[in-house]
Order: C-alpha cells, then sequence, then structure tokens
C-alpha cells in the first residue's frame, strides 16, 4: 500500500537538487585547491625573497649637490 507518490515535476525538481549540490560540492574543492597551491606558491617566493642579501638601490654620489631655483610665485 503506497501513501505518496514522486510526481514527474517532484521528480525532476529532486534531481535537480541533487546535481546543484554536487556541483557545488566539487566548485568548492576546486576552490579550495587552487587557495591552497596559491598560498604555497606565496610562501615559497616569500622564502625566497628573505634569502636575498640586500643592496643598495643607488650608490650615494660624491661632491656637491646643487639645489634648483626656486620660482618666485
Amino acid at each position: 500500500m503506497s501513501f505518496a507518490r514522486i510526481t514527474g515535476p517532484g521528480l525532476a525538481a529532486l534531481a535537480l537538487s541533487v546535481a546543484a549540490l554536487w556541483g557545488c560540492l566539487i566548485t568548492e574543492r576546486v576552490i579550495v585547491r587552487q587557495a591552497e597551491r596559491e598560498r604555497a606558491r606565496v610562501l615559497r617566493d616569500l622564502g625566497q625573497l628573505q634569502q636575498r642579501v640586500p643592496r643598495p638601490v643607488s650608490v650615494p654620489s660624491r661632491g656637491f649637490h646643487r639645489r634648483l631655483p626656486v620660482a618666485a610665485g
């Protein structure tokens, strides 16, 4: 004896809901993997930057420095 039956539109809605749920779960896994790869890359780059020996951007020049005249305004 059956009390309730699933209609065609109800079955389609159920299938659509299950497909959307699986889509969300798969998308979440892809996003998490990409975030983990990006985090690993950033940490690796940070380690390489910290190992570099700092060097001056420019060598200080010797001698007299002239200032440019300021225009009277």
